[in-house]
């Protein structure tokens, strides 16, 4: 089964398009007597068995790797982030088996390099896919493209300061007098590398609608998939980006939806809540109302 048939199958399985990140805020969780790593560990395994009795379901998870590695101390032989992201990765194939994980490390180098982070992902983590980017291009990208494995390539992302490259205009190489935004010549050439590979997908944010449903239309039939960031806290609509996949012939089973904080610690500032488990049960509820099939 190649990666969108993965994408494909948990969509419909889960019924819904929504994407969890775990980016745990150590100091904004629960059980603030623990360590960090128990910390981090009895709070996922309480959050996911909470979802679980719910009888609800992402259709991805994404965990991004420096919320977790910035918890290392090397030197001093103390590795409880990378341990705290280990023994979340196996809760998840436990709670939640056949839901695709997608490790949010954005990497990109030459040749060798990639394919070491490649490795990472892949082999180390042994998650199904990650986030990379295109800067460097064909031979970063190249090494990532590892049989019935997935890569989000950044394409047009949804933090402000995106437009500072991404929405240069650029003229177009056969009719000078054309000029597109960077972003658009980022997804034709996605296109171009996903021309029969299938597992190439795009990063596209949800806090620019029109960009997204552009981007949406020019890789609908394409067999791309997208993840789009940016719903909740950063200002997206899960609704909007729905409508907007729809009306571009978008096969929405491809696309994930993420959002991060306000599902797994929506208030933001420590200390957490008593009934800190339904405050993310009820965010996820709604995100996946918006979101689904």
């Amino acid at each position: 089964m190649d990666y969108n048939e993965r994408l494909i199958t948990s969509a419909e399985k889960a019924g819904n398009v929504v994407c969890m990140g775990l980016d745990p805020v150590v100091q904004v969780l629960p059980y603030d007597d623990l360590d960090d790593y128990s910390r981090i560990c009895r709070y996922a395994e309480t959050l996911f068995s909470a979802v679980s009795g719910a009888g609800l379901c992402p259709a991805a998870f994404k965990p991004n790797i420096g919320y977790y590695s910035v918890l290392d101390r090397p030197r001093e032989g103390r590795f409880d982030g990378s341990r705290a992201l280990a023994a979340v990765l196996d809760m998840l194939s436990s709670f939640f088996p056949g839901i695709p994980v997608i490790l949010d490390s954005k990497r990109g180098d030459i040749a060798k390099s990639s394919l070491n982070y490649a490795n990472e992902a892949f082999c180390c983590w042994n998650t199904d896919s990650v986030t990379v980017s295109p800067y460097m291009g064909t031979d970063s990208i190249g090494p990532f493209a590892f049989p019935g494995k997935g890569m989000y390539i950044l394409n047009r992302t949804s933090n402000p300061g995106g437009a500072d490259l991404q929405n240069r205009l650029m003229l177009d190489s056969v009719d000078e007098k054309e000029q597109y935004p960077l972003y658009m010549a980022v997804a034709h050439t996605i296109a171009r590398w996903a021309d029969g590979n299938p597992g190439y997908g795009a990063v596209v944010g949800a806090t620019n609608l029109k960009e997204l449903e552009d981007i949406a239309s020019y890789f609908a039939g394409k067999g791309i998939s997208m993840l789009i960031p940016g719903v909740g806290s950063q200002g997206g609509s899960a609704p909007e980006v729905m409508d907007a996949l729809r009306r571009s012939d978008y096969d929405v089973r491809l696309a994930r939806i993420n959002s991060s904080s306000g599902l797994t610690h929506p208030w933001k500032k420590a200390p957490a809540p008593a009934d800190w488990t339904k405050a993310c049960l009820n965010g996820l509820e709604k995100l996946i109302s918006e979101a689904s099939l």
